[in-house]
């Protein structure tokens, strides 16, 4: 072991992200058969291979687990990746651009923004016009709202912060505090004057869950996490020069006020797509960078990436965790991320606090 930490100390700061990422892809899959493996019905190693095969080939599924494969888990686990995913790619960039390593989406209202969404379809329009819907689009209807309540906050707290065509990060970060302050009182009074469906319903969205995964759900979500994820590393250079200062940035040929734009945009668009299927889900864009800059650095060519990779990892093992400690029962992994997410926040904390004296 210490050898293997003397070669890892002896690599450059570029070999060492280079080999982080190849790490963090290969962990990726093994995580993703862990979690298609695990469950109340058992899957075989061997039957996922050859449900692969099958899947690959085009020929029938046959038996329960192939089933269970299919049906649900992949799906599930694909969600669960493509939401970490997001989170930590839009954490990381989040920190980057205020340059605080107590940022993150959730600082934008995104996420609250969201919920007022989702609350607002689940009090306000009732099952009444859900069941008017044809059945193709009733699974969207939930997610719809909160993707758009997330931009709609977003779009608020932009409107707030520019000023002269200037955004100003410091009136970025108040507005998303009074818009996160607004949206909560939204989502407090719906749940006092939910009835007891409703309430149930509400409380299980804000708690985050994976159990509503389906394909449908991953086809809808793909396209904008991935923009998100594929995106904001075109932004890196930008986001390295950003940490020596807006007027430094802009010596350096940095178009600040356009990567402010780019990057708050790619990170409503990630952020609210993750959370309008699963629900809240916290900490994990708060957490999942700051483990990948201990290893590797500040660099946003590899922390991006990096943050990518992790978040996938630690929700998909979250949401399996969840799924295999209470079994049959399954925990919602808003709560297994928040065990996990708070006590790391508060070392974060007393860390920063010892730093600044």
């Amino acid at each position: 072991m210490t050898a293997l930490v003397h070669v890892w100390t002896e690599l450059s700061r570029t070999a060492r992200a280079n080999a982080l990422l190849a790490m963090l892809a290969l962990g990726l899959v093994v995580t993703l058969v862990l979690a298609l493996a695990s469950g109340v019905v058992p899957v075989p190693l061997r039957a996922l291979w050859s449900t692969l095969a099958a899947l690959v080939s085009g020929s029938g599924l046959e038996g329960v687990p192939e089933r269970v494969f299919v049906g649900i888990r992949l799906p599930r686990a694909l969600m669960a990746a493509l939401t970490g995913a997001g989170l930590g790619a839009a954490g990381a960039a989040m920190q980057g651009l205020f340059r605080n390593p107590l940022a993150d989406p959730g600082l934008m209202g995104v996420t609250a923004g969201a919920s007022l969404g989702a609350a607002l379809m689940i009090v306000v329009v009732g099952g009444q016009v859900v069941a008017a819907t044809p059945g193709t689009l009733q699974l969207f209807l939930l997610p719809l709202a909160a993707f758009l309540g997330a931009l709609l906050a977003t779009f608020l707290i932009w409107s707030f912060a520019q000023r002269t065509g200037a955004v100003r990060l410091t009136t970025l970060l108040l507005s998303g505090i009074g818009v996160n302050a607004m949206a909560f009182a939204g989502v407090g009074f719906l749940t006092f004057t939910a009835s007891d469906a409703q309430l149930r319903e509400l409380t299980s969205w804000n708690l985050g869950s994976m159990n509503g995964a389906t394909w449908g759900a991953v086809s809808a979500t793909a396209p904008f996490v991935l923009a998100c994820v594929i995106g904001l590393p075109r932004a890196a250079r930008a986001l390295n020069a950003l940490s020596l200062g807006e007027e430094d940035a802009a010596y350096l040929g940095i178009d600040v006020e356009r990567t402010k734009r780019v990057v708050l945009v790619l990170v409503a668009l990630g952020t609210g797509a993750s959370v309008a299927f699963t629900g809240a889900i916290g900490f994990i864009g708060l957490v999942v960078p700051h483990l990948v800059r201990l290893v590797i650095g500040p660099d946003h060519r590899s922390l991006l990436p990096g943050a990518a990779l992790l978040g996938a990892i630690v929700l998909t093992l979250a949401d399996t965790a969840g799924r295999v400690l209470l079994a049959p029962s399954e925990l919602p992994v808003g709560i297994v991320t928040a065990v996990l997410g708070a006590p790391f926040f508060l070392w974060l904390l007393r860390a920063a606090r010892r730093t600044s004296g």
